[in-house]
This record gives structure tokens, sequence and C-alpha cells, in this order.
């Protein structure tokens, strides 16, 4: 099984810069996502991981308890808004004919990005911006959300995508949730270290006007959002954006 070297390199970026792992937001699964609130917030666009986030690992199928919220997700955004980024389907590594990003695309009813380099590689950062770029109306980094099970991919990945004194970009969500356990040692770890940087750098002032440490305020720190509890974030990141 190839290896995925942008993830194994995490931990040697955390030295420099540890607030990568940090989520906006924590939450059970997509279910705890209000995605109109989000749209009213300036987010348009998504960029959401595959395995058990959506579906469970290796298969192509939405998990079933899913079908609203992901119907939500793709109609709030709009077509050709939501993009799934797997580091299984769709890669050169594990699916190189395309065959598996073609069968959740099908399933999924959204395009699957073709990259070479696994999430959090830079690489794959440009594939996304650049899919985003080529839509008819370009969606920004600051205008998307990234949803994903993983701090060292999906949650860095977002926080890459980062720029400026400000610090803007996609807003990241992490899908606490497990459908199926899977790699449960390395998530151990990876929630460990969450919460021991964010422990760390909450009492820092420069983190009081950034959106992120607002909506982790507001939601008290990582624990599962309500729908109602994400709408009054929303109100404050669209007074931010």
């Amino acid at each position: 099984m190839p290896l995925n070297i942008p993830g194994i390199l995490v931990p040697f970026h955390l030295l420099i810069n540890p607030r990568l792992v940090i989520p906006a937001l924590s939450v059970r699964d997509i279910r705890q996502l209000d995605f109109v609130a989000l749209k009213a917030a300036g987010y348009r666009g998504a960029v959401v991981d595959k395995d058990n986030c959506l579906t469970l690992p290796h298969h192509d199928e939405l998990v079933p308890e899913l079908t609203d919220a992901w119907r939500e997700c793709k109609q709030t955004f709009g077509e050709g808004n939501v993009l799934v980024v797997s580091n299984s389907a769709g890669t050169s590594q594990y699916d190189a004919g395309g065959i598996q990003a073609e069968s959740i695309g099908h399933y999924l009813q959204v395009p699957v990005l073709r990259h070479n380099t696994p999430k959090p590689g830079y690489s794959c950062i440009r594939g996304v911006r650049n899919y985003f770029a080529s839509l008819p109306s370009p969606v920004t980094d600051d205008e998307l959300v990234v949803i994903g099970d993983r701090i060292f991919t999906d949650v860095v990945m977002a926080n890459r995508m980062k720029s400026g004194d400000n610090g803007r970009g996609p807003l990241s969500i992490w899908t606490s949730g497990v459908w199926t356990k899977e790699a449960m040692g390395m998530r151990w770890i990876e929630k460990k270290l969450v919460e021991a940087v964010t422990k760390h750098t909450n009492g820092e002032n420069q983190y009081t006007t950034q959106p992120t440490l607002l909506m982790q305020t507001s939601l008290k720190g990582f624990g599962s959002a309500s729908r109602e509890d994400l709408r009054d974030v929303c109100v404050v990141l669209t007074r931010l954006h």
C-alpha cells in the first residue's frame, strides 16, 4: 500500500506551526451542519472527504443516515460547488484509471477530484484551487468549507490553504464520528494533539479576533454543535466576512 508522504510529514510541519491541527468546528457528522446558515455567512462551496465522512471505507454509496443532510449540502451550494476529495478515489496511487472516482461521482452526484498527491499535500491543494477557479462563478479559498474526519489530512489541508496576516481561508470542519472503526490508534493521537494544541494556544491574544476562535468559544470548545448553535455562530461570521 503506497505511503501518504505528505501526511507522514505533518508532525514535522507542526513543530513550526502547531495550529495547523486546530479545526474551526467539530461535529459528529454532517447532519449537525446547517448548510443554509453557512451559505448565508458567505460560504459558497464545499470540499468533502469520502471514507467515514460520507461513505463507509471502501464503499461508494452514501451512508443512508446522511441522505437528507447530503441533499441539503448539494442543493444549498449548487451544482459543481461541492467537490469530493479523497485519498483513495481519484488518486493515482489507488485509482489510476479513475473507475472508483466515476462510481463515487455516480452515487454521490458530485465531482471527485483527480489528483496525484494525497491530502494534505500542496499539489492536492493546487488541484482543489484549480477546480474551484475553473467554475463559471469561481469560488475563492475563504468561500470554502472543508469537511473531513481526519486531522492530519482534512483539517491540515484546510489550514494550509489560509494565507495573509489575517489567516483568511477555508472553514475547517472536523467530523469526529466514525461509521466504521478504522485507524483508531491514529485517531486517538490526532484527538489528543488537537486538545493539547488548543489548550496551549487559546490563551494567546492574537486569536481573539479570529473567526475560528469565535466559533470555538461560541460552541464551548470541540463538543458537538447543534444546528441552532451553528446558525448563531454564522451570524458572527457574516459580520467578519
